[in-house]
């Protein structure tokens, strides 16, 4: 039997796997195999973190499925170490609060214990964008959109500040096996695309908006909106031949880049068709998603023409050092 906590608060069960125990705090070392919820300080915003085990999978899809892509082979293996996935896409409700930065002054205390010694005053805050950049899709428990790479990689440093628990981007591998979750095949619940409307708000029931996350079937995992919604942020440069120069086996492939674009996004939108939706269909993002910008220069903070567009965060089991934490939210170069 496992347990885990819905975006309503309820709890679900289901008869895949045991988890032993749910903890619930900031700050405080978490062990093995256990989800956990983050609370950010001096808020009432709370993001469940869902623990996924190490593992191997197969990259990637073959040339039979249907909606394949020259981009998405040849499959190879790829070996992920252990770590934590948001189980729902990053909302407004979290993502102003770094927006506004009204809530710095709440940072935890930091003690040796803490994953992260990051000065919550050093990390760089997002412009307040010139238009609602909802568009009037919703706010409350709705997935946040629009923002650049750049602005969502500065969202995990800045919770990292705040919470003191290490927060990143997942690399487009660590995506794809959660998103996976055991699966080899064109979606986590099968091929069959007519399923779809279980699991996923996509092009033909969105009723052209994103709907409030977590309102679909989550995967085996427990994670919600996988498939659609909002398209997800990795941390990968978006290189179409990138597989075609990997070994058959690798270990916590990153493919790292300094340029703005195009980075890789995943998952599809409630803008897209099912092949979008596939588990292995990656999206390069554009210099096109800021055409609308009418900024000089344009804004290096939000995509006005991405209303597609989201994340969510993963925290690694293993700490990286603090120099290599640097790395993570360091992406951002020149135009």
């Amino acid at each position: 039997m496992r347990l885990f906590l819905t975006q309503s608060g309820a709890f679900s069960f289901s008869l895949t796997w045991i988890l032993i125990t749910l903890f619930i705090g900031t700050g405080v070392g978490v062990a093995q195999y256990e989800n956990y919820q983050e609370q950010v300080p001096g808020s009432n915003a709370i993001l469940p973190m869902v623990y996924i085990e190490a593992g191997t999978f197969k990259m990637g899809s073959p040339k039979s499925e249907k909606g394949h892509f020259g981009d998405e082979g040849p499959q190879h293996n790829a070996s992920i170490d252990g770590f934590w996935m948001g189980q729902f896409e990053i909302t407004w409700d979290l993502y102003n609060l770094f927006v506004s930065r009204e809530n710095d002054g709440n940072q935890v205390i930091k003690t040796a214990s803490n994953e992260v010694q990051v000065n919550v005053d050093a990390v760089s805050g997002a412009t307040t964008p010139y238009v609602e950049m909802s568009f009037g899709m919703g706010i409350d428990n709705y997935p946040a959109i629009c923002m650049t790479q750049l602005a969502a990689v500065k969202f995990c440093e800045w919770l990292s500040a705040m919470t003191g628990n290490f927060y990143r981007l997942p690399t487009e591998a660590e995506w794809e096996y959660a998103c996976r979750a055991g699966s080899e095949t064109a979606y986590s619940f099968g091929d069959d695309s007519s399923r779809l409307s279980d699991y996923a708000w996509y092009g033909e029931n969105s009723n052209d908006k994103y709907q409030k996350v977590g309102t679909k079937k989550p995967n085996p995992l427990g994670l919600y909106d996988m498939h659609g919604n909002v398209s997800e942020w990795t941390l990968d440069q978006y290189i179409p031949t990138a597989y075609r120069k990997r070994n058959k086996s690798v270990t916590n492939p990153l493919e790292v880049g300094e340029k703005i674009y195009p980075k890789v996004v995943r998952g599809g939108s409630w803008m897209d068709n099912p092949n979008r939706l596939r588990s292995a269909a990656r999206r390069p993002s554009s210099k096109k998603w800021k055409r609308r910008d009418p900024q000089i220069p344009k804004s290096k903070w939000w995509h006005t023409d991405a209303p597609f567009v989201g994340f969510r965060v993963v925290r690694p089991l293993k700490t990286p050092s603090d120099q290599e934490q640097k790395k993570y939210w360091k992406y951002e170069s020149t135009e």
